[in-house]
This record gives structure tokens, C-alpha cells and sequence, in this order.
């Protein structure tokens, strides 16, 4: 198993970059980016693993409505090639209200977008070219779509929980990017779903990167409290209200790992017997500067032991 870290947003790149190098020294993987309407993670993804050599990169998820997979490949390959095959792209359905607040676009058909989008891309990302016409997007290649350098071909992993994205992310990506799904709900729904998938289609078992609020802290009371509050934010979407439950919880935050090394590690140990391939801590702010260097040492003592 290989774990790696979301490093919490900041205000500019060069900190970003800091964190990072920090994040390779304690000998963890790889590090994570977010996207939001602020930074293009997948450009923020090449400067960092361009400036911290030897640390694998990738986005954490981008939302395929508002989006072409022409742009989103030119993107994901030039990030490819600029760390030297050490990109990874993860997508996203994204929300309702985002998609339709922010783009104006409506939020419609998102499985069948998401299962066009990812065929498109596929093309682009191992072939260099396209020649796709879905019901929902066209995507062909007038001029050359290939990036020099950028090998082996781009991972492409979705954020994938409910069982018609989980079917569709097994035939068409490489993996998944799970949030707030504890090892039950990976168990008993999630990685069966997937591999299923991915056998039927002829595909490699998938990767299962299982993203897992998490800090080491000896202020555990004060360190939940303020997870309940920031993981919230979670609770309002249906696809997290069911994972959540099917994770044999009520509250976003009672899926947050916290406590001392001993108590973290073994957390760890379930989530890799519940199938998960790779696991990347978020959230391991919450607690401060040191305890998020507590918990990123923990984590690169685990990945390395």
C-alpha cells in the first residue's frame, strides 16, 4: 500500500510547494491537490512535482461538467511530462449547485457525461487522438492531441461511490478516489462493485486511493469538534449522506481518524484490509502545524515500514 497526504490549500504557490517538499521528506508517496474555482490543480500538480523531484502528483477531483476531455487531456498530459510520469488525474461528477451556480450549465445526465467524457479521454490520453461522437460531447483530433514525454499514459481515476459511477469507472478508468467511505462501506460495496466492473470489461484490478480525514493528536476532543464542524460541508450532498451510512455513520466527522500513532496506524491497517490499494489523510490540518507534521511522519513511517 502507498500513502500519500491532500495538502491543505494555500494562499500561494510557493508555501504549497514547501508543504510538499515536507511531504517527501517524511517519505510519504505522493501529495494531492484539490480544485476548486481558485487553482488549476493539474497545473499546480506540474509545478510541484516539477520542483520536488521523485514525489508523485495528482488531482483530487475535477469536475467533468464545464469541461472538455480536449483541454482536460492537453492539461493532464503536459502535467505528465513535466514531472516526468509522476501525474495523476482524478475526476469528478461535481454538484448541482456548482455546476449549474458557477457554469450556468445544467447538471443533467451526469453517468452518462461521465461515461462519455472518460471514453474521449482515454482515446487522448493513450493514443494521442480522438475521433468521438456521444450524445452529450464530440471530441476528434483535426491537429495532433499527443504531448512528447508524456509516458507512461496518464492514470485516470474518478471520484466514484454510487454503483452506476462505480460501473462506468470500472470499464473506463484505472481507479477510484472514495471520500468518507469507511472500510465497511469499501468492503461490503465499493471495491466489490468496481472489481466487478473492471473485470467484466477485460480491465486490471482497479486502484482504490481511499481518501480518509485523519490527524495523530493528544487533543482528541478539541480536534473532533472541529472536524464535525469543517466535514460538514459533506453531509448536504446525497452521494456522501449515503456513503456516510453505508460506513455505519451518521456524521461526516465520525469517519475522521483521530488519535495517537498506535490508534491512526491501526485505522490504516483496516482500510488496506477493506481493499484499499492506496490511502491519502485530508483534513490533517485540523489539529495545527505540529500535529499535521506528527501525522505526516506517522504516515510516512507506515508507508516506509
Amino acid at each position: 500500500m502507498t500513502i500519500g497526504v491532500a495538502l491543505p490549500l494555500q494562499n500561494r504557490i510557493d508555501p504549497t510547494v514547501q508543504l510538499a517538499r515536507e511531504v517527501h521528506e517524511f517519505g510519504l508517496h505522493s501529495a494531492w491537490f484539490g480544485q476548486t474555482f481558485a487553482y488549476d490543480s493539474p497545473s499546480l500538480a506540474a509545478i510541484v512535482g516539477r520542483e520536488v523531484p521523485g514525489l508523485h502528483v495528482g488531482t483530487a477531483a475535477v469536475p467533468v461538467f464545464g469541461r472538455h476531455p480536449l483541454l482536460v487531456s492537453s492539461q493532464a498530459q503536459t502535467a505528465q511530462a513535466a514531472t516526468g510520469g509522476r501525474y495523476h488525474l482524478g475526476l469528478a461528477l461535481g454538484t448541482k449547485h456548482l455546476t449549474e451556480t458557477g457554469f450556468g450549465i445544467p447538471y443533467e445526465r451526469p453517468i452518462r457525461r461521465l461515461r462519455e467524457f472518460l471514453t474521449a479521454l482515454r482515446q487522448l490520453v493513450e493514443t494521442g487522438s480522438a475521433d468521438f461522437h456521444g450524445e452529450l460531447l464530440t471530441a476528434t483530433t483535426p491537429l495532433p492531441a499527443s504531448v512528447p514525454g508524456a509516458e507512461p499514459p496518464v492514470p485516470i481515476l474518478v471520484a466514484a461511490m454510487a454503483p452506476q459511477a462505480l460501473r462506468v469507472s470500472g470499464e473506463l478508468a484505472d481507479g477510484i478516489l472514495p471520500l468518507l467511505a469507511g472500510p465497511r462501506a469499501l468492503a461490503e460495496h465499493i471495491v466489490p462493485a468496481v472489481t466487478a466492473a473492471a473485470e467484466a470489461a477485460g480491465r486490471p484490478a482497479p486502484r482504490i486511493v481511499a481518501f480518509v480525514p485523519g490527524v495523530v493528536t493528544a487533543d482528541v476532543d478539541s480536534v473532533r469538534e472541529t472536524a464535525t464542524e469543517t466535514l460538514a460541508f459533506y453531509e448536504q450532498f446525497p452521494s456522501y449522506q449515503r456513503v456516510i451510512g453505508l460506513s455505519g455513520a451518521t456524521r461526516a466527522a465520525e469517519l475522521a481518524v483521530i488519535g495517537d500513532e498506535e490508534t491512526v496506524a491501526a485505522e490504516v491497517r483496516r482500510y488496506r484490509e477493506a481493499g484499499a490499494t492506496e490511502v491519502a489523510f485530508t483534513a490533517t490540518d485540523l489539529g495545527g502545524k505540529e500535529d499535521r507534521r506528527r501525522t505526516w511522519k506517522l504516515l510516512g513511517e507506515l508507508a516506509n515500514g
